[in-house]
């Protein structure tokens, strides 16, 4: 990700960069649907199988980009892999977490997200740097690769399974939400807004600030994300899923506005490390706010809610990039501002939500 600006600058379409997160975004949210769906009828880790798939395709096809709308149409399929993989996987999970430890075991869950994310982010520009486009390219085919053989090994939990049919493809309005999962839908979508002007906005925030890898920020985002969801994984168990949540967007908002004012390497560094925190707190909380009120036999559609509303907040990112970010300081100020202020809405709704729990004890 972090190279990919770089990428399509050298293709002449630097004006579009918002474009890279937003078509991804896109294909992975019209997708959501159907993941959820298929999940919970033909078995999880068909879905999981679909989306490794489709991601290894389009790694390897990257190398023989020529054209901006070349590049622009693989990234739309690629959305199409995070649209399957990932609903798949959370909801495997979700189907052998003990009820009364998801908070814990979500926050493994996204420490390895985080991880991956991370990893990928600053290891990333390090092969680019080495060894250019086509390696890095075939790297995170290579990569994608190894987690087929990974989900192959994994146990399949769906216990009544159908066998895939064009049927399974036909979708109703109750296939595309869990309405039990909405006030986590609500607060992901306001939060991913954030993570959407970060994915655009960082890798030049790095190039202004002289530092040669584009995945600077990520590099020091996923250490201090790892170690807050080892130290408070197990939080919203005790003191309840709101409740943690305030704490997680209130960083948040903090973070936004430190990285929107940074002015030098190490202020930049501190401004990731709070992020880290920010998303290491509400991410694996989301996740298990959405496992406690998803129903037991729609669990891949209520995954599959949650990450439209993710993917629906990156999207909602990227657009805003395109009409205040113009490749200046000035620009990516008012981006992490707008950020702070959609995280800022995401902390109102918590709080209605934490008086709503209140009344109702």
């Amino acid at each position: 990700m972090p190279e990919l600006n770089h990428f399509i600058t050298n293709l002449g379409g630097e004006n579009h960069k918002g474009l890279i997160i937003l078509l991804f975004s896109i294909s992975a949210g019209l997708s959501r649907p159907f993941s959820g769906k298929i999940a919970d009828i033909v078995g999880r880790k068909w879905v999981m199988y679909a989306g490794v798939i489709c991601s290894f395709i389009v790694c390897l096809s990257y190398s023989f980009v020529d054209s901006i709308t070349f590049f622009l149409l693989l990234r739309f399929i690629h959305g199409f892999s995070a649209g399957f993989a990932p609903t798949g996987a959370t909801a495997l999970l979700t189907d052998v977490i003990p009820d009364n430890a998801r908070g814990n075991a979500m926050g493994i869950w996204g420490t390895f997200i985080s991880l991956g994310i991370g990893v990928g982010q600053s290891l990333g520009s390090w092969i680019y740097q080495l060894f250019g486009f086509d390696a890095l390219f075939m790297s995170a085919a290579i990569i994608t690769g190894i987690s087929f053989v990974m989900i192959a090994i994994a146990k399949e939990t769906l216990v009544h399974r159908e066998k895939m049919n064009v049927r399974h493809l036909r979708i109703n309005w109750s296939d595309v939400f869990e309405p039990n999962v909405l006030p986590a839908a609500f607060v992901m979508y306001l939060t991913a807004i954030c993570s959407g002007i970060i994915f655009v906005v960082t890798p030049d925030v790095s190039g202004m600030l002289h530092i040669e890898n584009k995945g600077f920020f990520f590099g020091f985002y996923v250490i201090s994300t790892i170690l807050i969801r080892l130290l408070t994984s197990s939080v919203s168990d005790r003191i309840g899923r709101p409740q943690t949540l305030l704490i997680g967007v209130s960083i948040l908002i903090v973070s936004m506005v430190l990285i929107a004012t940074v002015q030098s390497t190490n202020t930049y560094i501190f401004a990731a490390i709070v992020f880290g925190f920010a998303t290491g707190i509400s991410s694996p909380t989301l996740f298990a706010w959405t496992a406690d009120l998803s129903h037991k036999d729609r669990r891949g559609v209520g995954a599959g809610t949650l990450f439209l509303a993710l993917e629906f907040g990156i999207i909602s990112g990227s657009i805003i990039t395109l009409f205040v970010y113009d490749n200046t300081p000035k620009g990516a100020f008012y981006a992490f501002m707008l950020g702070a202020f959609c995280a800022l809405l995401a902390l109102v709704l918590l709080i209605f939500q934490v008086r709503k729990a209140r009344i109702n004890a």
